[in-house]
Parts: C-alpha cells; structure tokens; sequence
C-alpha cells in the first residue's frame, strides 16, 4: 500500500473490524430475504405456500422483524463501507488484475444491492415514494440479487474472514506504514453495536406496544381512529359516498346463490368478538377488539360452502388493493370476522365502514375494508 495512502488509514480500517461487522450484516440481509419472502408470497402466493392461520401473531412478529432489522443495518452498513472503501481505490496489482477488478465489480453490485433494498424499503415505511416504478415488485425482485451478492462475496471472502475472526480483533498486525492514531477497532465495533440497538429501538415500538416510548422514528404511533393506525382513509380511497349510502348491500355469492345484505341485516346475525392484530407490510402492527359477523356463518346464510377460496371486493375502485383472496383454512376459522365494531364502537369510515375483512395473520392490505361483495370461488 502506499506509504501517504497509508498513514492516512485510521487502525480501525482493518480486515478484523470488516470481517466482524460483515458477518453481523450477512445474517441480518439473511433474516430480511427470509421475512421478505414471506410477506411477498402471502401477498402472491405461489401454488406450493401454505400460511396458517394461527399463531395469529405471526405476520405481526415476521413483518415487523423485517422493517426492525433492515433500520437496524443502517449503521451496519456504513460502519462496514468506511472500514474498506480506502481499498476501492488501490491499484491492483499487475498480476491480480482481473481478479481483482472482478472482485470490485461484485462487491459494487453488492452495495448497490443493499443500498436500495434499505433506502426503498424505509421509504416505503413513511409511505413515500419518489419514484416511478412499483415498490412491492422492484424490492422483491432486487431482494434476489442482493441476497446472491451476499452469498457470492461470502464465498470469496471466506478464508479472509476465518483468518480474521481466529485472532482477537486488538491482536491483528497493523499495515505497513499505518498510523496508531485514531478510534480503536474495538471502540469503532462497540459504537456499531450500540448504532444498531438505538436504529432498532428508534423504530421498533411500532411492531412492540411497550417500546413505543422510545422509538422517536417510528412512522407509526399507535394512535389512529379507535386506537388503530390507518394506512389508507376512506377519502383516499373515494368510497366516502358509497360506504354511507342507503342503499348500501353487501353482495355475497356462494354455490351458485347470491344474497345482499344491508348493514342492519349483518347486525341482525348472531355476533362475535375476536381480538387480532392488524399487522401492515410498513412494519407497524396494532392489536384490536373487533366484533362482526363470522365469515364462515355469512356464508351458510347465502348457500353451503364447499371449501375453495373466497374472493373480497371493496367499494374501493382506485387502488391496487382494492380485492383480496382468503385460502379455505381462515375462511373457516372461528376468528375471521366480517367486522361491524372496533374497540365497542361502530366501525369508523375510515377503518372500513360499513363493514370490513378482519382475519388472523395476514398482512393489512389482505383485510380488505368497505366491502362491496363475498364470493366463493
């Protein structure tokens, strides 16, 4: 290394703190591939996923894990890219070259990788996108290649990290011409991992009731209409008119018969209570109690089910989550609600009046709100 290049190397750039922090990075990219996957394939599922229907926590602790994790590599990632970026802009040597421009080139597709899952993804959080392609889509696809870039870098870079992690971090010998000054390896590992605390516990009270008191950036407070956070109000969704409307029925079609009922009717059926969590893709997750109608008893109202999905179909006709499709198992579960009540009062507008698809474990936008029609298919 050159000598003026060198002494301008703090100690704690080293192949001890980048092995380190690498590794904690790994598993979290793996833990976010994982729990991405998951919420992707219960939004479109492929012909061999299965979700149960209980724990009904379950989507509530994967999915806010998922947002918790991904803030938590944010300190990760730029301890990581400080403690070797001085090495990007070495010469390679002449008989290494090309293994090491290829090497650069991997470790570019790498960062790039990761650099938009994190930033798409926390915007995505705020519900903010300054973009022009599809969020869900783009970050699941870009999921792949920057989990295949973790993987690919781990493979070259493995004998590198087990020769660093063998020696303890304060023990690895100092490059040659390197200065002494500086943070120390040790202090620069123990200020990442007290960064990724805090970036967790900044945020994590939207998924954990009981931290919300110190996630400052947490999008979601907790409070909304009846003690719920909404993503999306009944204003947005145009459907303010139609939701209130006289005339209003709720269409529901099985074995060939269909029947409307109106608000008064689902009321006039036999009610129950279940208490679930609304858990949403942007992380947050709230507990409610929600009272209504069981889905399984609407449906023997109209005709005999016979064990196929069931389609929902919201008044709603601007958004892209405007229907939902609910696989057999939740659909007779004694917990999924045509839902009429949150928390002991009538449904607000804006939680999906006049009534709406409350069921366990699925994510937020699958419980379809302002429901225009039930069909067995």
């Amino acid at each position: 290394m050159p000598p003026v290049l060198a002494e301008r190397l703090s100690p704690a750039r080293s192949t001890a703190v980048a092995a380190r922090v690498g590794i904690a990075l790994g598993v979290g990219i793996a833990i976010l591939f994982v729990t991405g996957l998951i919420s992707h394939f219960i939004q479109h599922p492929p012909d061999w996923f299965w979700w149960p229907a209980h724990p009904v926590w379950l989507y509530r602790v994967t999915q806010g894990t998922h947002v918790t994790v991904g803030v938590m590599m944010i300190p990760l990632l730029l301890v990581k890219l400080w403690s070797v970026y001085p090495r990007f802009f070495l010469k390679p040597s002449v008989r290494r070259a090309l293994p090491e421009l290829l090497e650069r080139a991997s470790v570019a597709v790498l960062i790039g990788a990761v650099l938009f899952q994190i930033v798409t993804g926390l915007f995505n959080t705020a519900q903010f996108y300054p973009w022009k392609f599809f969020f869900t889509t783009t970050h699941h696809a870009m999921a792949y290649v920057a989990f295949g870039a973790v993987v690919v870098h781990l493979a070259v870079k493995l004998p590198v990290v087990r020769q660093a992690l063998s020696r303890p971090v304060s023990e690895e010998p100092e490059l040659e011409g390197q200065a002494r000054a500086g943070v120390s390896r040790r202090a620069l590992l123990v200020a990442a991992g007290l960064g990724t605390v805090v970036a967790g516990l900044a945020v994590a009270g939207q998924s954990v009731p009981f931290l919300r008191w110190v996630s400052l950036l947490a999008p979601r407070s907790g409070e909304g209409p009846q003690g719920v956070p909404i993503n999306r109000t009944a204003a947005a969704a145009a459907v303010t008119e139609t939701a209130r409307s006289p005339q209003y029925a709720l269409a529901v079609k099985v074995g060939g018969r269909e029947r409307g009922f109106s608000r008064a009717d689902l009321e006039a059926l036999p009610q129950y209570e279940s208490i679930l969590p609304i858990a949403c893709v942007e992380g947050w997750s709230a507990t409610g109690h929600w009272s209504g109608v069981r889905l399984r008893d609407l449906l023997a109202q109209v005709g005999e089910y016979g064990g196929g999905d069931v389609r929902f179909v919201s008044l709603e006709t601007t958004g892209i989550y405007g229907s939902s499709v609910l696989p057999h198992d939740f659909v007779v579960d004694a917990s999924t609600l045509i839902a009429l009540r949150l928390n002991g009062e009538e449904l607000a507008l804006d939680h999906g009046y006049p009534c709406r698809l409350i069921a366990p474990n699925r994510p937020g936008v699958l419980q379809t709100k302002w429901l225009k029609s039930i069909e067995e298919l």
